[in-house]
């Protein structure tokens, strides 16, 4: 049977964590710098994206659901221009508190003949003021009261502190929604009370505190994980390999690649969460909804630079491979 993807239209998902701006240099190369042993770009292109937690909302918003968002972001050119991006995609920005001394991330890629040869950052991970952090307070309790999920997105640029994701976790669990959380960094334990954490392998790796090297070194690192941050359920995404499912009581469950080709990674997890988070929200599965993230997953990689998947495509891949 085909998931029924239409039911993420009448779903309010409210993402909350750090809002970046992806910029994409494209060129072409035919010589190497005089002045270093570098290639010389010479750039026909250029496009803006929104990166991070704003390309999970991305996500979202290309299914269908309607998106709130809570977040930083600075008062220069930069932040001006995430805003405007959000406001085409029909998201409200009044969750976003403007930090004059806070920069907007901007992550500037590099790409030659289809190749990535250079990212440039621009970023701050100092923590966010005590007053910013009061004020993402108060409307979290606002918005989580309309939401149907809440997915964290953090990036480690200084807003997603332990103290924010508790205030998270439980203020879904009072509203009796789920909260899903992308995870960054060695201790996994500040995501304690969390539904669901979506660690990449090398994530998984190094909040274990093991070596990975196949997909079954994976078992024993997600068991770790699942008790240290009492979790009730994990998914490790493994690139070309697939996820892995854990479940508190239950054997590990492995997903299969339905990448045909893969050409670009970035992002691919911001689409696993996005779409997961969105059939949860439908009611749907840990596994079927694993399963359609799956899927969405192997068709971003196949594109170029942070990208999304169309309704239309992800449509067409669950009727090609039905659940």
């Amino acid at each position: 049977m085909t998931f029924d993807i239409s039911a993420f239209k009448k779903l309010n998902i409210l993402v909350v964590g750090d809002l970046m701006i992806d910029e994409y240099v494209w060129g072409d190369v035919d010589r190497i710098s005089p002045e270093a042993p570098v290639p010389v770009v010479r750039v026909s292109r250029e496009n803006f994206t929104l990166g991070g937690a704003g390309n999970v909302i991305n996500n979202i918003v290309s299914m269908g659901a309607s998106v709130s968002v809570i977040g930083t972001a600075g008062t220069g050119k930069t932040g001006k221009q995430l805003l405007a991006k959000l406001t085409e995609l029909g998201v409200q920005t009044d969750g976003i508190v403007s930090e004059p001394y806070r920069p907007t991330t901007r992550k500037t890629r590099i790409i030659a003949s289809s190749q990535q040869v250079l990212r440039i950052d621009r970023e701050t991970k100092e923590n966010v003021s005590p007053d910013t952090f009061d004020r993402i307070l108060l409307m979290l309790k606002e918005k989580l009261a309309s939401a149907d999920l809440v997915i964290i997105s953090d990036y480690s640029k200084g807003l997603v502190t332990k103290d924010l994701v508790t205030s998270v976790s439980e203020l879904a669990k009072q509203n009796g929604i789920f909260c899903l959380a992308d995870p960054k960094g060695m201790n996994f334990s500040k995501y304690e009370n969390v539904h669901v954490l979506t660690p990449n392998r090398k994530e998984t790796a190094l909040a274990s505190g093991m070596e990975i090297n196949r997909i079954n070194d994976l078992i024993p690192a997600g068991e770790t994980i699942l008790e240290s941050a009492r979790l009730e359920k994990l998914l490790v995404t493994c690139g070309k390999d697939g996820m892995l499912l854990f479940e508190k009581d239950r054997p590990p469950f492995r997903i299969h690649s339905m990448a045909r080709q893969v050409f670009d990674v970035s992002g691919a997890g911001d689409t696993v969460i996005s779409i997961l988070g969105l059939c949860l929200a439908a009611g749907a599965s840990f596994r079927r909804s694993a399963e359609v993230a799956n899927a969405a997953a192997g068709i971003v990689v196949g594109k170029v630079g942070t990208a999304t998947a169309t309704v239309e495509e992800l449509t067409e891949a669950l009727q090609s491979n039905p659940l």
